[in-house]
């Protein structure tokens, strides 16, 4: 298999200082309405890196559901490999990979768990079936087979077939408060533009122009 030679143009248009917004959640906005007007596959999708307390980085793919100035919400199991290294270190980074406009966004911040009100009111929004899943599966645990967890989730759907599913303590939110933002726009001849925001103490976002 040749790699080496699997290589393409950034084409789709450069980023300047000037066009840049003064507070990076603005240009995150801004960037993620208009992935959502182009249709890109899954604008949304984001990786969620952790490290574990002997330093091994694991990254992850989930949905952004939510973000404003205090940060960027997601949802998962409290019982899973991400919720238990957070639970250890709650630094992270958060990544957004739009190659289909060449763009990507990485955001560094601390986690923190979402109130139990705010989960609950999202759990309730999710399909049924999205709600029983949440509750057949034990997230990141060994599985000795999938007929196993079908089982299991076909015994929920009888069991609250009729009535609504209990929201289970063991699921919700995390929501990521940003410190520094990198925005990437791909460039001819892998001369991209790469802007990084970082909050200083004042409250204020410094931003500087990094080398490709």
């Amino acid at each position: 298999m040749d790699l080496q030679s699997l290589r393409r143009e950034y084409l789709h248009g450069g980023l300047n200082r000037e066009d840049l917004a003064v507070n990076p959640f603005d240009q995150f906005s801004q960037w993620m309405q208009q992935a959502i007007e182009l249709e890109i596959g899954d604008p949304t999708a984001m990786t969620v890196a952790t490290v574990s307390t002997d330093g091994q980085p694991s990254q992850r793919i989930v949905l952004l559901k939510h973000f404003d100035k205090d940060g960027f919400v997601f949802y998962t199991n409290y019982g899973s490999r991400k919720a238990e290294e957070l639970a250890t270190n709650p630094k992270t980074s958060l990544h957004f990979p739009w190659h289909a406009i060449d763009r990507q966004v990485k955001i560094g911040g601390e986690a923190s768990k979402i109130s139990t009100a705010e989960s609950l009111k999202y759990f309730i929004s999710r399909p049924k079936s999205n709600q029983l899943a949440a509750i057949a599966s034990a997230q990141s645990r060994v599985l000795s087979s999938r007929t196993v967890l079908m089982n299991q989730f076909e015994s929920l759907k009888q069991k609250f077939r009729a009535g609504e599913v209990p929201f289970p303590d063991f699921w919700g939110g995390y929501r990521v408060e940003a410190t520094e933002f990198e925005f990437w726009q791909g460039g001819a001849d892998r001369l991209h533009d790469r802007f990084r925001y970082v909050l200083e103490a004042s409250g204020s976002w410094n931003i500087d122009r990094l080398a490709p």
